[in-house]
């Protein structure tokens, strides 16, 4: 039997990336008739990937905004013809126009995993100045439009893609960020239900990329708050910070605050050390400040703390706050304004996931949806 051979690849998330490897290239290696390979940016390769059967190509390494993010396309075409993929999936939109040419000169079929909505994130969340962030974004989508054709399908992380984008047809299949346990880092087998009055000192979590954007922020004031009905209230942030300069004036507002602990910030903070660090917790904050980038997505740690058995207290979000009340794992707050008493006594005296950790919160049936999309491309593309 001709082994199909499939190459993820992601030019700026680590080879190791959550999405990409641990969820999609897993699922996929599980295939009896695949040879799967995962590209990304240099990062160490998991502890127990060598189990997966899975190659990792880490040939990506470069500052953000330097031209080494332009020859790393000339490294992504060297890959290309290195492993001679049957099937490419790509996650990052600048890798469409060389991955559009190679599927067009070989037999190849392109899917495209739609991470972000890049023209709403780059218009509307303020990295560049505005005319520079409108007309890259304008870029984007004139891009994605005018390759559209070429993608066999497309992956969606959000359901709410499906109406934002606008060349998009009916080829997608929506893949939401499901929690899937990893092999060191099994579910927390929490007892359920959950009373975050039984748990002293209260420990709050905090985790994923530090911005100002996401709300960390409104994590350390919230805490600062809850301490004044919760005096051994803790809270750990943990994860990324990209922007340099925000990275020392948060690393300076928490020097003298001993009820605040940081964990990376500097550097890429491996998945299964947050993970771990998730089940140490009680309590997952997803502070993230209002606005249209964020407002119609779920989070991938909403379902990790979830899945976790962490209470999660969220934004005000419609969509998030049904979430909440569909599973019983927590309450939104404006983070904005003031902690009330009667707010504390609300999260406190609540009793949480009554009816158990939710199943559809992991990532079993999306790995399902992953692998017979795939299975009918590899089938289409050789019988074409």
């Amino acid at each position: 039997m001709i082994r199909k051979r499939i190459l993820l690849v992601s030019l700026l998330k680590p080879v190791s990336d959550t999405r990409l490897y641990e969820k999609i290239g897993q699922s996929l290696a599980k295939l009896p008739e695949t040879e799967v390979h995962v590209a990304g940016f240099t990062a160490p390769i998991p502890p127990a990937a060598e189990n997966t059967g899975i190659t990792f190509h880490p040939v990506f390494h470069f500052k953000r905004l330097s031209l080494g993010r332009i020859s790393a396309q000339g490294r992504f075409w060297k890959l290309l013809n290195q492993v001679r993929p049957h099937l490419l999936i790509i996650g990052t939109h600048e890798l469409l126009p060389l991955s559009a040419l190679y599927c067009r000169l070989h037999a190849c079929k392109l899917v495209y995993d739609v991470q972000e909505n890049y023209y709403l994130n780059l218009t509307t969340q303020q990295v560049y100045p505005g005319l520079i962030a409108k007309i890259a974004g304008n870029l984007v989508r004139f891009m994605e439009k005018m390759l559209a054709p070429a993608v066999a399908h497309f992956f969606l992380a959000e359901q709410a893609y499906a109406r934002e984008l606008p060349f998009l047809g009916q080829r997608y299949t929506v893949l939401q960020n499901k929690y899937l346990p990893a092999v060191t880092n099994p579910a927390a087998k929490r007892s359920v239900p959950v009373a975050l009055s039984q748990h002293r000192p209260l420990r709050l979590l905090y985790s994923g990329t530090i911005s100002r954007l996401y709300g960390v922020q409104e994590a350390i004031e919230f805490t600062s708050r809850l301490r004044n009905w919760v005096p051994d209230a803790q809270l750990t942030i943990i994860g990324y910070c990209a922007e340099a300069a925000y990275l020392t004036e948060l690393r300076a507002q928490i020097k003298d605050l001993s009820f605040v602990t940081l964990l990376g910030g500097d550097a890429l903070v491996p998945h299964h050390e947050i993970l771990a660090q998730e089940q140490r917790h009680h309590l997952g904050l997803l502070p993230y400040r209002p606005h249209p980038s964020t407002f119609t997505c779920l989070p991938t740690k909403l379902f990790e703390y979830m899945a976790n058995g962490l209470v999660v207290v969220t934004e005000e979000n419609p969509l998030w706050e049904e979430i909440l009340r569909q599973t019983n794992g927590g309450l939104t707050h404006a983070f904005a304004q003031e902690l009330t008493a009667e707010k504390v006594e609300q999260l406190l005296q609540r009793t949480y996931y009554q009816k158990g950790i939710p199943a559809d919160v992991f990532w079993k049936e999306e790995a399902q949806h992953a692998q017979q999309v795939v299975r009918q491309l590899l089938h289409q593309s050789f019988t074409c």
